[in-house]
């Protein structure tokens, strides 16, 4: 419809289900897998967004905590989509499956849980970024925009999807995820950047399309990101976040500016 007429037409949507994620553990208790975080995913990658969503969550340390990530349960549709993944973690690998049944967050925190949040990543060992010597120029951040919307052919067909995207020190961007859910965008890129041995080693900088969040500068901080360059604009608690443990913040990266919330010695 454009005001002054209607015309029926085929459109392309983003697809949205819900995914569950399992953990198994040969070293627990009981040989059932636990069912530990449902969220509503875009299908694709759902290995690479449990094994992030636990690495970033702080329940395993690296890659080779996991011994495998499998598909389980009965497909749901013609095309044999699977809406539960199991991921077995290797032997020897400590689980607090107590730990595992709290809620996540996945919303905007509030003053108090805002408060609780910074705490438990004080008492988690979240190691300050700010001695790291990542080091970006600001005309290649700002052309980082258009180099993520290529490579977002998802986003390109339906419009509808969030993008994270991992870059380096030149600008250049390596690899990018798409999901309805910038959270789990982002879980899904640093779970590829584990599999591909960026995590831990010289980990890159994180793009986002959207808003920048406390939980996305949190997930940055635990994969070592020490920048987070988003499209919109950033929650008070992610600035707070970023300047106390030395991650470098920039928001309303587009139309060819930004600003900078914190660690602006990163860009030159």
């Amino acid at each position: 419809m454009d005001g002054t007429s209607c015309v029926p037409q085929t459109d392309v949507v983003a697809v949205e289900e819900p995914l569950e994620i399992q953990v198994s553990s040969p070293d627990a208790q009981g040989a059932a897998a636990k069912s530990v975080s449902i969220t509503m995913r875009t299908p694709g990658h759902d290995a690479e967004l449990a094994v992030g969503f636990l690495f970033t969550e702080g329940i395993i340390g690296s890659a080779g905590d996991v011994a495998a990530v499998t598909p389980v349960g009965e497909p749901v549709d013609d095309a044999g989509l699977q809406n539960t993944v199991r991921v077995e973690l290797s032997p020897g690998v400590s689980v607090d499956f107590d730990r595992l049944q709290r809620h996540f967050y996945t919303t905007s925190s509030c003053g108090v849980c805002g408060k609780a949040s910074l705490d438990a990543l004080r008492v988690g060992g979240a190691v300050s970024l700010a001695g790291d010597r990542f080091r970006i120029a600001r005309e290649r951040l700002l052309a980082l925009p258009d180099a993520v919307r290529a490579m977002q052919p998802v986003f390109l067909r339906t419009g509808g999807l969030h993008a994270a995207a991992a870059f380096d020190a030149a600008g250049d961007v390596g690899i990018v995820r798409e999901d309805v859910g910038r959270h789990n965008a982002t879980d899904k890129l640093v779970g590829a950047l584990l599999e591909a041995g960026g995590i831990p080693g010289d980990p890159p900088g994180l793009f986002v399309s959207g808003r920048a969040s406390f939980e996305l500068v949190q997930k940055a901080l635990i994969a070592g990101m020490p920048l987070v360059a988003a499209v919109g604009a950033p929650s008070s608690l992610a600035v707070d976040t970023a300047a106390e443990f030395g991650v470098t913040l920039v928001g309303f990266l587009r139309d060819g500016s930004f600003n900078i919330y914190a660690g602006s010695e990163r860009i030159g």
